[in-house]
């Protein structure tokens, strides 16, 4: 059998090793070989690349996807945790609220290919999905490899070749002509001629999948622009030890507010998490984009979590005066296991220089009131984030002014287009980043037969 470092073509729905001298499939030899040209080449094999190659080979052309891991999808097979956050069931205009910068250079993209699209034809190739809070659409089986089984199956039956364990080192160009591209394969390289070829290398982030920023150099040395890539969807790091102290403890419903020069920035509704380093979860993952550009900026950040999001002060108050009235012999340590998960309690006690073995009615109005205050207002002061390894999608990419929105092409290489996160085009989490990989592939590999 194949070794699995060595470069693989998937052809004719067979899986073949390259040597330097012959394809080899279960150790006999073959006269079969690459083809030397093709009509379009999809580097990189993501959601975006799949879905780019699966599309321009159903339309009929011969199609070459490059993926230089040994198999495509391999980012696609750990999102929403393994489950798969497929798309998003919410009109074009809540996704233009959600991608950034720009959400509605998408516009044709979503016209040409959009989240009921992707539900069919996952329909089609046997998972069925199903709409969860937020408008989020998950496989139901909540299987991430069932989708990445169906897109891969899915590609397969429209018989484009697939080369594996394969890196794309450069385009190959004719002035401002894109003629293919210049690929390593073990220890030799070789050409691949195309007529068009879509970059879908993605971004950055989780770079043990394959996303390392290939495709930054490539569009760059092609003579594009590009708008600094950095980590979104990202932890962010704490000072001090109290979150490291509330390592594990997730929040359900609480309200995270970003403070920027000590000005309130914006504000996130759901599910928390503390780490050993800092804060997670999705609402500090959604919030962690202006974090980011801000602590760049040298900006002094700041998260105040509300831990009670549903009483207002004056409610609260009410709440803990009469349970302290109602409870006065009772010590303080049990007294917060009813105002506060347990893992969070010493931390207060600490925090509020309180005795935990004192009764609930030698606590005094000023202890009340700063009770309630770090309740509202559980502060942290923001000093870095996680890196490209912890961060679902990058931030920053190609600049989408030097690409055709309703093609997807260069506007400076012609028959070079682009796809997915290599863009400078990311979204809040919810499904919406992988809804840009699938529209913009769609509408590339459309393009690319039709121009």
């Amino acid at each position: 059998m194949y070794d699995k470092e060595s470069p693989i073509i998937f052809q004719n729905r067979r899986w073949l090793s390259i040597s330097r001298k012959a394809l080899t499939f279960d150790g006999s030899t073959t006269k079969k070989a690459m083809k030397p040209g093709y009509d379009v080449i999809v580097i990189g094999g993501g959601a975006a690349g799949m879905i780019a190659a699966g599309r321009a080979a159903g339309l009929g052309a011969s199609v070459l996807l490059i993926e230089k891991m040994n198999q495509p999808g391999r980012k696609l097979l750990i999102t929403g945790k393994g489950r798969c956050n497929i798309s998003n069931d919410a009109p074009p205009s809540v996704y233009y609220k959600n991608i950034f910068p720009n959400g509605r250079y998408l516009k044709h993209a979503f016209a040409s290919f959009f989240s009921a699209d992707i539900v069919r034809l996952l329909g089609e190739n046997g998972v069925p999905t199903t709409v969860e809070r937020g408008n989020r659409i998950f496989p139901t089986s909540n299987s991430a490899k069932d989708v990445h089984a169906a897109i891969l199956n899915w590609l397969k039956g429209k018989k484009a070749d697939i080369l594996l364990n394969a890196s794309a080192q450069e385009l190959i160009l004719d002035g401002n002509v894109l003629k293919g591209v210049r690929v390593k394969l073990g220890t030799t390289v070789k050409d691949f001629i195309c007529t068009s070829l879509i970059l879908c290398t993605g971004g950055k982030s989780y770079p043990a999948t394959g996303s390392t920023g290939d495709g930054y150099r490539m569009a760059q040395e092609a003579g594009h622009s590009l708008i600094n890539p950095r980590p979104s969807l990202v932890p962010l790091v704490t000072q001090g030890d109290i979150a490291q102290q509330l390592q594990g403890l997730s929040l359900k419903n609480s309200n995270a507010v970003l403070w920027v020069n000590q000005r309130k920035h914006s504000e996130e509704f759901g599910e928390l998490l503390f780490t050993h380093f800092g804060l997670s979860g999705p609402v500090i993952l959604t919030l962690s984009r202006i974090a980011v550009d801000e602590l760049d900026k040298g900006s002094q950040v700041q998260i105040s979590i509300d831990l009670k999001p549903a009483l207002d002060e004056q409610k609260l108050d009410a709440r803990l005066l009469r349970d302290i009235n109602s409870n006065g012999k009772k010590l303080l340590a049990n007294l917060f296991r009813e105002w506060l998960p347990s893992k969070m309690i010493p931390v207060f006690f600490s925090v509020l220089k309180l005795d935990a073995q004192k009764e609930a009615h030698q606590l005094t109005a000023a202890e009340r009131k700063a009770i309630l205050r770090l309740m509202k207002n559980f502060q942290f002061d923001i000093t870095g984030y996680r890196g490209f390894a912890e961060a679902v999608v990058t931030s920053g990419g190609i600049d989408t002014q030097e690409v055709d929105n309703k093609t997807m092409e260069s506007k400076l290489v012609r028959g070079l287009y682009f796809a997915g996160e290599i863009l400078n085009l990311d979204g809040n989490t919810g499904g919406f980043n992988l809804q840009i990989a699938y529209s913009t592939a769609w509408l590339a590999a459309g393009s690319c037969l039709h121009s």
